[in-house]
């Protein structure tokens, strides 16, 4: 997509939409409703006025990287990469949908929501020192669209023109003005350095270090092992407390990442004292490995933190290109397969939920029967719908936690027999004398033991399955140009759904390399309820078409649910403090802060641990 840059005066049409349209100007702009915090807050809820800066702390992450560019779909870029970058607009952590001005002191928008503009902070700089101007975002924006990840195609789609107005002041303006949450996302937008970058291949791949405007500057890295960040204390956001949304935030003196082959020898050397604060995504793991003394003693904190995240659907994703995953019948039979309650009871210590929804854990989930509401969404297209949409509660398939599951795969046989697949031999072949394999795609070691029963079951019913386990470099490749029959994914929702859901769902994205349609989707009613969702005119018609697609993703049977947990599951060595009142919706690390007189302290007891 190719956005005209122009310096020039805007055109009749919107000079004449800026006369009649009432204009509102603010430090902050929500979806819905008013900001929780007015343009005279000191800063949110949830730090601590206590907090200090300093410290060096160390944290990991898994496989390897090869680029410092995250913008782009070549290579793997360095964990915390995103620590020097910097956006117009940031969003708080206890509001469904708000954004604060960041690089940005002001927004501006009419009532119709059909332009945005930024006003920058004259104090905003690039870690060089040169003031960051309009040229820079307008630059950024036409080179993301041209030659950034295709994510960026989709999530300003509706962007039809950016104007420099001045050196501080630049203009967005929309193909439509029925995408009401374009006014937020656009000051989402990443803003980079035009004087660096200009005259750089910025598709490639680089370890070359770069500007950026953020409090964080790479101090040092091993290519591919380590990245260390230190503080800019010099960084423009900290004088004087301009930026009121930051305050409180980015408090460690240094944060290196340590890169890991796997997850066990990651969670050794959490435990062995080398990494500082560890996420352990294993319930088995959280329950069986931390008896330990550092645990015990309290020298290790272990704790679960409660969230109110939507948890989106972590699945057995299907990729529909595939000729045996095409038929609806055939992935639904496969769901009968998969016995949570088993794997629940004796991988998981009963530890997770069923996740019921795209949109689990949120008032956005449907449930039931559609509503009168939903169902004015609905019923023009019930012609093209699956028709339990209408009549019939969604549930996945629910065992007795036995392992014995003969009535499941009898309905599993059932299914697959309607969609032309017959045993013989003990394999389940169609007319074509094609046999029923396909390989399970996984990235995580530690996912084997979770998807080898799945496997046995399926050969029950006369399916080949195999599963492969490979690096992650090998594993983005993969997804990136979806040469897989099925993987284990997770589809993140947030609290506003909107334009992103072009990129998960929509027929445009199934054959865009990099999209995470990764599932091959290509539904004319789910492209209409985007689109719908996209232009909601309140939060409750939002919540309502959300529900409407969310239903319709359920009952085509596009993936195979797995389970969440409304909690974080953390362990730090203590030498951290926390604000006493937790963020809604997100971890808050970024509010912590490492208490010197602590990290004294537990230096000296690590290696007798």
């Amino acid at each position: 997509m190719k956005i005209l840059i122009t310096a020039i005066s805007l055109s009749i049409l919107f000079i004449a939409q800026n006369l009649s349209a009432k204009t509102n100007i603010s430090h902050a702009i929500a979806m819905h409703g008013e900001p929780k915090y007015n343009k005279d807050f000191i800063s949110v809820e949830y730090i601590s006025n206590s907090a200090e800066k300093g410290g060096d702390i160390v944290r990991s992450s898994i496989g390897t990287y090869d680029t410092f560019n995250p913008f782009t779909l070549k290579g793997t870029s360095a964990a915390g990469i995103g620590l020097l970058y910097e956006t117009l607009t940031t969003g708080s952590s206890d509001e469904a949908f708000t954004e604060y001005g960041l690089l940005a002191k002001s927004i501006e928008w009419p009532d119709d929501r059909s332009w945005v503009t930024y006003t920058l902070r004259d104090e905003a700089k690039w870690h060089d020192g040169k003031k960051i101007t309009s040229d820079d975002v307008v630059w950024t924006f036409n080179t993301l669209m041209e030659k950034g990840h295709p994510f960026y195609k989709y999530y300003y789609g509706d962007v039809s023109e950016v104007i420099k107005i001045s050196e501080n002041k630049v203009k967005f303006l929309f193909s439509t003005n029925t995408n009401k949450e374009l006014v937020l996302i656009v000051g989402q937008l990443p803003v980079l350095p035009k004087h660096y970058w200009e005259n750089k291949n910025f598709e490639e791949t680089t370890l070359d270090v770069p500007i950026g405007s953020g409090p964080y500057k790479i101090k040092s890295f091993d290519a591919g092992r380590s990245i260390t960040y230190e503080l800019d204390l010099n960084y423009w956001g900290f004088k004087n407390n301009i930026v009121p949304i930051k305050v409180g935030k980015d408090n460690m003196g240094s944060i290196r990442y340590d890169y890991y082959k796997d997850r066990g020898v990651e969670r050794e050397a959490f435990k062995s004292g080398e990494i500082d604060f560890f996420s352990e995504n294993s319930s088995k793991e959280w329950a069986t490995s931390y008896d330990i003394n550092a645990v015990n003693e309290g020298i290790i904190k272990k704790e679960l933190i409660a969230h109110e995240n939507p948890q989106g659907m972590q699945a057995f994703a299907f990729n529909t290109r595939k000729d045996i995953f095409a038929d609806k019948k055939v992935r639904k039979a496969l769901s009968y397969a998969f016995d949570f309650e088993w794997t629940n009871k004796n991988l998981f210590y009963g530890a997770y939920k069923r996740t019921d929804s795209f949109f689990e854990n949120s008032e956005l989930a449907s449930s039931g029967l559609p509503s009168q509401e939903e169902l004015a969404y609905l019923n023009p297209y019930m012609d093209q719908l699956p028709k339990e949409i209408f009549n019939e509660e969604y549930r996945n398939p629910k065992t007795d936690g036995s392992g014995f599951i003969r009535s499941e795969l009898q309905e599993a046989t059932k299914l697959l027999k309607e969609a032309g697949w017959v045993l013989k031999d003990g394999k389940l072949e169609n007319s074509k004398g094609e046999i029923f394999e396909f390989e399970i795609l996984l990235v995580s070691p530690a996912f084997e033991r979770i998807v080898l029963p799945f496997i046995d079951n399926l050969e029950k019913l006369g399916i080949n399955a195999t599963l492969r386990t490979i690096d992650s470099s090998q594993y983005q490749k993969r997804i990136e140009s979806f040469d897989f029959d099925m993987v284990v994914f997770t589809f993140s929702q947030s609290l506003s759904p909107g334009n992103e859901q072009r990129n998960f769902w929509s027929s445009g994205a199934a054959d865009t390399n990099g999209s995470r349609n990764i599932i091959g989707i290509k539904n004319d009613v789910i492209d209409l309820l985007i689109e719908n969702l996209i232009n909601a005119k309140d939060r409750e018609d939002l919540i309502t078409i959300t529900k409407a697609l969310d239903r319709v993703l359920l009952w085509n049977y596009y993936v195979i649910p797995q389970w969440h947990i409304s909690s974080y599951r953390v362990l730090y060595w203590d030498i951290f403090d926390q604000p006493k009142q937790k963020p809604k919706y997100s971890l808050g690390f970024d509010t912590w802060w490492v208490n010197q007189n602590k990290f004294t302290n537990i230096s000296s007891q690590r290696s007798t641990n």
